[in-house]
């Protein structure tokens, strides 16, 4: 055993000791073709009026039980255990497949359409042969459901947000011409504490440009915000914030941020990850939800939750459009979506906005645990405190 190896052991050991050893647990899917019921055709593409039998095959799994009994015994897995004649069913309560797109056949089969036609379809980067008219289609309708101008499609969520985040970085740089920016040349960046790991790390890149200050205000704190905002000397100013919290599932006072933007001339980035489709009328997220979309500046999201596919977008005006594409270096040097995905994701878009009784069933089911629990939920993410991490982890197991 190398050097190496024996630092490796070491942190992992620490990590054993700290309890932050994380494990890979695959899960089996076993999915019959089922009849489907109330159909209509529309565009191509057929919908559905209710629920349907292969809905279940989206939350309802099957691991190993030797997986499983080392899941509950606390013990590391790989993933590798040879035993898989017996099997646990489980039900997922912690995915983000909201709407249950991810086994809705119609998304399924624009994806199968599209790879028997093309395959995967170019391999490279967007600027350089990645980018075809699919993925056109699916940042047009993604652009139209947020009502931006346009729209630039990640390979993540995660990409999307460290993106913007380093261009905002770059704008600040480029426009200080070489020089180390002057204080009130800096972008000032406000943060949500409870933000997104990506925002964060984008923003700690971003940092690193020495062209950006980051001023952190504490969770959904409109006069703390306020303090910092006014204290602030700076001109361009950036507030970014989730729009629904993963974790705590409560959602940013949108109402109280346009009100702040109309007074101080921030930029307004929302990372609307958990609210696309699940929130609005239409589907169009938490700004639809709250009735100020024109004055969200910019909105990041995905295409892995609701919409039951993969990766992410930014929809924003061209001219943000144009400067995301040409300096952020998370979207330039990663290759493209594979075309069945860009396939799928745009059939996901019409379908989540035509079944519209996807989202008020999962609206109907937050009142109905409300009501049962007694717990004050606002979301489909339901947040249980127990305590310490130890205690958390205990509870994961049962």
């Amino acid at each position: 055993m190398n050097s190496w190896d024996n630092w490796v052991e070491q942190t992992l050991h620490k990590l054993e000791r700290l309890q932050l050893l994380r494990s890979l647990r695959p899960i089996y899917l076993r999915n019959e073709p089922q009849k489907p019921t109330t159909t209509v055709e529309g565009d191509d593409l057929q919908v559905f009026h209710q629920m349907q039998l292969w809905d279940r095959s989206s939350v309802e799994v099957h691991i190993p039980e030797s997986t499983f009994q080392k899941w509950l015994s606390d013990i590391p897995s790989s993933g590798d255990e040879e035993d898989t004649r017996k099997f646990r069913k489980l039900l997922l309560f912690s995915g983000n497949d909201y709407l249950g797109l991810s086994s809705h056949p119609t998304i399924g089969n624009a994806a199968a359409k599209a790879a028997q036609e093309h395959g995967m379809g170019p391999r490279g980067s967007a600027l350089i042969c990645g980018y075809t008219d699919y993925h056109r289609r699916l940042e047009s309708s993604l652009a139209d459901l947020k009502k931006k101008e346009d729209c630039l499609l990640c390979p993540t969520g995660f990409a999307a947000n460290m993106a913007l985040m380093v261009v905002l970085g770059n704008v600040g740089s480029l426009l200080a011409a070489g020089k180390t920016p002057l204080t009130n040349e800096k972008i000032a960046i406000f943060s949500d504490e409870l933000n997104h790991a990506s925002i964060i790390d984008g923003i700690r890149l971003a940092e690193r440009q020495k062209s950006v200050e980051i001023f952190i205000y504490r969770h959904c704190d409109m006069i703390h915000l306020k303090a910092l905002l006014s204290s602030c000397t700076m001109q361009k100013k950036v507030v970014v914030t989730d729009s629904l919290f993963s974790m705590d599932g409560d959602f940013a006072p949108m109402i109280e941020l346009v009100k702040l933007r109309k007074q101080h001339g921030f930029l307004l980035v929302i990372d609307d990850a958990h609210g696309t489709f699940v929130c609005g009328k239409t589907g169009g997220g938490v700004a639809e939800e709250f009735h100020c979309e024109r004055d969200v500046d910019i909105c990041v999201g995905t295409l892995s939750k609701a919409a039951g596919c993969h990766g992410g977008f930014i929809a924003c005006s061209k001219r943000w459009k144009q400067l995301i594409q040409s300096r952020g270096r998370s979207f330039i040097f990663s290759t493209t979506t594979p075309l069945p995905i860009a396939a799928a994701a745009h059939a996901a878009v019409i379908v989540a906005r035509k079944e519209t009784w996807r989202r008020r069933a999962i609206w109907s089911r937050v009142q109905d645990f409300r009501a049962l629990t007694g717990i004050p939920i606002n979301s489909p993410i339901i947040s249980l405190v127990v305590g310490s991490e130890e205690k958390a982890l205990k509870a994961s197991r049962f």
